[in-house]
Order: structure tokens, then sequence, then C-alpha cells
């Protein structure tokens, strides 16, 4: 077994976006002083598209026991702004929990979210395993029907495209997720692996919108994943009784003064001309005009 605990890549310098203020975001994440704005249901095996302000908090629970659910967020004013998962694993770790960051694409480059609460916080399971992934992305209908010849309308990736279609988006503007109550790992070889999910009824994982959000949430079609299997021989209906509903709830913050000092995150300050020296219309001199 490896004993040398390798140094992070990147590190938080003291001031940067990557040096939470730990102290605001536990009076954020613990405060009473919230209004419940709006709440529903996903029901299993689908999607739903619902916004978030930015000062807001969302919740999304296992009000009925264990089950994964895969998350897409954009900016909402500008959907070319969406989350990236690979450099939030980079900046943070593989699988995120409380005041970790979710971190928007290039050329934003600026914190989503700031994530305030997680039941699930420290957890390992017994071969190394941890919740909320960041290593893999959504099932799709393309690669199960690779694998096993079958086509199935109700991955992930299928779930979001219709959820986000009242918003003007396309199968297109589906991206990488965040796994949300899903465990997962590599084994010895390297290779993915997924382990059941361990949400009790009423875990949850929270959010503070640091930007106004669009966000989409699928019900995953493998439920709590202690069933879940690709190939011919793998069946969606033996999966079934593994699926049972996610609950969103968002609250507005009653006591404003909580936010004092907070200001949402612009996108990143690089000027994005990546050295190249633009063109100049030269004028031309008199005789060129004859």
């Amino acid at each position: 077994m490896p004993t040398r605990n390798p140094t992070p890549a990147y590190q938080a310098t003291k001031g940067s976006s990557l040096d939470v203020d730990k102290d605001f975001y536990t009076r954020i994440g613990s405060s009473r002083s919230r209004e419940l704005v709006e709440t529903f249901e996903i029901p299993i095996r689908s999607g739903k598209a619902f916004q978030v302000r930015q000062g807001d908090i969302c919740r999304i629970s296992t009000k009925y026991g264990p089950q994964v659910g895969d998350l897409n967020i954009w900016a909402k004013e500008n959907s070319r702004e969406r989350f990236w998962a690979s450099r939030t694993r980079q900046l943070h770790r593989s699988h995120v929990t409380t005041f970790d960051r979710l971190w928007s694409c290039l050329p934003y480059l600026r914190p989503m979210c700031t994530i305030v609460g997680d039941t699930l916080a420290g957890y390992t399971d017994d071969v190394g395993g941890r919740v909320h992934d960041l290593l893999g992305t959504r099932c799709d209908p393309y690669v199960n029907q690779m694998l096993s010849g079958k086509a199935f309308d109700f991955h992930c990736h299928s779930n979001l495209t219709r959820a986000i279609l009242p918003f003007r988006l396309a199968e297109s503007d589906v991206h990488d997720v965040l796994n949300v109550f899903q465990v997962t790992g590599l084994n010895k070889d390297g290779q993915y692996y997924m382990e059941p999910c361990p949400a009790k009824a009423g875990d949850y994982f929270e959010f503070f919108a640091e930007i106004d959000l669009l966000c989409a949430l699928s019900t995953c079609p493998g439920g709590d994943l202690s069933a879940w299997g690709w190939g011919k021989d793998s069946d969606a209906d033996d999966m079934l009784q593994c699926c049972r509903p996610l609950a969103v709830e968002i609250f507005k913050l009653t006591d404003q003064g909580l936010l004092e000092g907070w200001q949402s995150p612009q996108p990143a300050s690089y000027a994005g001309i990546h050295g190249i020296k633009m063109p100049t219309l030269q004028a031309r001199n008199s005789e060129d005009n004859l």
C-alpha cells in the first residue's frame, strides 16, 4: 500500500478564490433565518430544470432513502458559462463536500456556488469509495446501446436534455455532471467503479448560489446503484426497485446581514488575448488615394 501522500497540485493562496471564508459559509449553512421560496420532488427516472438566485440556498435531499442525482449548472443569463467538472476536481478534490466550490468553464472561471451543507461529509466506504462524485459523468443512451444493444430513453443524459428544453437549451448544452450522493473511486488498476449510495432518508447536499443559476437535476435510472450494471445481461427493469424521488428546496436568507461583505464573483480577470497582437489599420498616404 502507498505510504506517501503527495502534495495537491493546486494550493489555496491567502485571499484567493480557493481560500474560502469558512466562518462566513458556516454561518450561511447553519442559519435558521431562511424562507422557503420553492420546493418540489423529481420523480424517478426523470429530470427537472430550475433557477436559483444569487445569495439563495439550494438543498437536494434523499427524502425517501438512497438515490443518486446528476446535477448540471449554467449561469442563468449565459448558457455558455457552465459547470466545469474537471477543473473543479483539480482545484478541490475528486469528491466534493462542505466549503468546496463548483467552478465555471473558460473564459469565465469563477465559483458558481459553494457547498454549505453535506450530511455525508467525510464518508468513505470499506474499499475507499467516496461520495458526491466528480470522477465520472452522467449515464447516457449512446453508451448503453453500444454495450447492450438496447435503446433506453431515461438515462441521466436524456433526462437532463428533456428538462432544459423549456429554457431553450438543447442536448449539446448538457455537460459533465456532479453525481450527487454517488459513491465512486478508482480500483488498484486505475479503473472507475461505483458502489451503492449510502444516503439515508433525510440526508442532504446544500449549496449557496454565488451567481444567478440555472440548474438541472436527473434522478438516475440506476436509483441507489445497488443493482447497477452495463452490458447485454443488464436490464433497466431490474433496477426499478432501487429508484426513489429526490426532493429540492430553495431558500432565501431572511437575515440579509448574513451576507454583509459578500459580493457575487466576477468572471476571470484575464483579458483573453492569448498573446495575439491585433492588427491596426494603417492610414494610406495621399498618393495611394489618387
